[in-house]
């Protein structure tokens, strides 16, 4: 080889030498950036679930899928280097904008950024929401007791009454490692706003009522509908005997004014003394005895257009609605002769 050519080669493996090292630079800047996240992170929260089973792999997949991690590959090596590849806790997790790959990591060894689930169904009162809460959230009881006695609120949404009650929307609601009950309970209020639709208020003036009496209704309908289609009509009901002066009694408002759930109403229940028992008091209850759901808002604000006084249970979830009392108690008659006859053809013996 001439001096020349030797020269030219060691030249060119210089430049490759001095190329490796750069582009390890950039490689090894690139995986500390990543590995230590952004100091200035921009852009939304993302939410990640990790299913009971998990591996390493599929958790880097989604991590990848939603855009918390960009390689996983340098994600699943640096797991293992940390030996902490098969320790994840399955669960849903929300993860900061610009998160790095130590925290991501260690959230899902030690579960620290598991969202908190909680499920609040439509009809759901304080006596249910408050436990259902605190053991979502990993709180006391009487941190949420507090919370859903907030006077702010109560003072902004006209609530007469000393609680909340009725204004925590029924939804599915998914909480932050660390959320407060102050901060659900905000939450839930103004998931009640965001659904409260402007036309409702056009409601209220032309039905001469405050928001506050028709959540009160609402409640009570949500109570008493099993059938999405009598909702409109039960709430004529009402409507119709608060405007006779006519005691709703509504046996919901009665299970609210016990001291603990009951799952049917006694003669000797419709004693108790409350402001809430309207088989003793006229007209409405003092506020809600239940969280409405959407249907049963927008049911009490437009009743259906039916002379309807009385109604009574049938077997199947659905009502019998009369105008007169005297039709009111034919109908029970009938109802109860239909379940006598139905419970002798199950007790009769089977043909051969």
């Amino acid at each position: 080889m001439t001096r020349k050519r030797l020269s030219r080669t060691r030249s060119n493996r210089r430049l490759a030498l001095l190329a490796a090292a750069a582009l390890a630079v950039v490689v090894g800047a690139w995986a500390f950036r990543e590995i230590g996240g952004s100091a200035n992170p921009t852009g939304k929260p993302a939410r990640v679930v990790v299913p009971k089973g998990a591996s390493m792999r599929a958790a880097a997949d989604s991590l990848a899928a939603h855009q918390v991690i960009s390689s996983t590959r340098l994600f699943r090596w640096f797991a293992s280097f940390s030996g902490s590849e098969r320790a994840i806790k399955p669960g849903t997790y929300q993860f900061a904008a610009g998160a790095g790959y130590r925290d991501v990591l260690d959230a899902l060894v030690t579960g620290r950024g598991i969202m908190r689930t909680v499920v609040i169904p439509e009809g759901f009162d304080l006596r249910d929401i408050v436990p259902a809460l605190a053991k979502s959230l990993d709180v006391p009881e009487d941190s949420v007791e507090a919370a859903v006695a907030d006077s702010a609120w109560r003072r902004e949404l006209d609530i007469p009454t000393p609680t909340l009650e009725g204004y925590l929307f029924p939804a599915t609601y998914s909480f932050a490692d660390g959320t407060t009950a102050r901060e659900a309970v905000n939450a839930m209020v103004e998931r009640f706003l965001e659904v409260w639709k402007p036309e409702w208020n056009a409601r209220l003036q032309a039905m001469s009522i405050s928001r506050h009496v028709a959540m009160t209704m609402a409640a009570i309908v949500e109570k008493e509908a099993r059938k999405p289609e009598e909702r409109a009509i039960i709430s004529a009901v009402y409507w119709n005997r608060v405007k006779q002066g006519i005691r709703l009694q509504a046996d919901p408002t009665v299970q609210y004014a016990l001291p603990k759930h009951v799952a049917r109403v006694y003669y000797k229940d419709l004693e108790v003394d409350s402001k809430y028992n309207t088989y003793k008091n006229a007209g409405l209850p003092p506020g809600p005895i239940s969280s409405p759901g959407e249907a049963s808002i927008a049911a009490a604000l437009a009743p259906a257009n039916v002379p309807y006084l009385y109604f009574v249970a049938r077997g199947d979830g659905g009502h019998e609605f009369r105008t007169t009392f005297k039709e009111h108690t034919q109908a029970i008659a009938a109802i109860k002769a239909e379940a006598r006859r139905a419970d002798a053809r199950k007790r009769a013996p089977a043909k051969p």
